[in-house]
């Protein structure tokens, strides 16, 4: 019976797949890249930016933002020349900012506020005065939320 082939990733078993090896060390050369780019960032835009690619004196990075994004391309120009002081980037000509929002971010947990007594007397007398009977119907219910 045959063995089921070993899907680890350590540095020994690289030496047996040539393109898993040149994939690692493209992997490793994209790190370094970005880590580079987000140093040369201010703190307040490092956050949620990342590193994309860099072709032909073409840099492109996402922010999670427009604002951000914003920032960046107001900032391109001393962005870039932090930037050519290190040798991989110092042919960088022209800054592209993507807005990647993130994936999955947790939805803020709504809180709900209760009525006052006041609020909910001010509903009520507003449903006394309405004709439309389903709209008084929907203030009466609102008014009826009230919490003590």
């Amino acid at each position: 019976m045959k063995e089921k082939p070993s899907l680890e990733l350590r540095p020994e078993t690289l030496d047996r797949a040539p393109v898993l090896k040149e994939l690692m060390a493209k992997a490793r050369t994209h790190q370094q890249a970005e880590r580079d780019v987000i140093a040369a960032l201010p703190p307040s835009l490092a956050q949620g930016t990342r590193f994309v690619s860099y072709r032909e004196g073409e840099l492109v990075l996402s922010a999670s933002n427009g604002p951000q994004a914003s920032q960046i391309r107001y900032r391109q120009h001393e962005l870039m020349a932090e930037l050519r002081k290190s040798e991989a980037f110092q042919y960088v000509w022209k800054l592209t900012v993507k807005v990647v929002p993130p994936r999955f971010s947790e939805a803020p947990e709504v809180q709900h506020r209760p009525l006052s007594k006041e609020n909910a007397r001010l509903l009520r007398e507003e449903a006394g005065h309405t004709k439309d009977k389903r709209l008084r119907e929907v203030l009466e219910k609102l008014a009826s939320h009230v919490q003590d």
